[in-house]
C-alpha cells in the first residue's frame, strides 16, 4: 500500500516534511548525475595564431625557422574547449608556468551556433 493510500485510510494527510524528505531525495539523485557529467575530462587548448604555406614551404622549414602568424601581438588568445572556441584570454606567468587570464567569456549561444557550422 502506499503512502498516499495510507494517508487516505488514516485520514491523515502527508506533512511538509515528507514533500521535504522528497525533494532531498530527488537532489540528491540530481546531484549524483551532475556529478558525473562533471567528471567528464575536456581538453582545453590556446590558440597563438594561425597560418597557411604552401606545402613546398613547409617542407623547407627546418631548426629556427620563423613562422609568421596571422595575429597581431597584442591581439587576446583563443580559448578552445575540445576545439571550441569558449573564451578570449591574455598569456600570464603562474609558478614559471604559462597560463592564461580570461578577458572574455563567449556568449553560450556563439557557442551553441559553432557547433551546427
Amino acid at each position: 500500500m502506499s503512502t498516499a493510500e495510507q494517508s487516505q485510510e488514516n485520514n491523515v494527510q502527508p506533512s511538509d516534511q515528507d514533500d521535504e524528505k522528497i525533494l532531498d531525495a530527488a537532489s540528491i539523485d540530481n546531484n549524483a548525475n551532475l556529478d558525473v557529467i562533471l567528471n567528464i575530462p575536456v581538453e582545453v587548448s590556446l590558440e597563438l595564431g594561425r597560418t597557411k604555406m604552401d606545402l613546398r614551404d613547409l617542407l623547407q622549414l627546418g631548426q629556427g625557422s620563423v613562422v609568421e602568424l596571422e595575429r597581431m601581438i597584442d591581439e587576446p588568445l583563443d580559448v578552445l574547449v575540445n576545439g571550441t572556441l569558449v573564451a578570449h584570454g591574455e598569456v600570464v606567468v603562474v609558478d614559471n608556468k604559462f597560463g592564461i587570464r580570461l578577458t572574455d567569456i563567449v556568449s553560450p549561444e556563439k557557442r551553441v551556433q559553432s557547433f551546427s557550422s
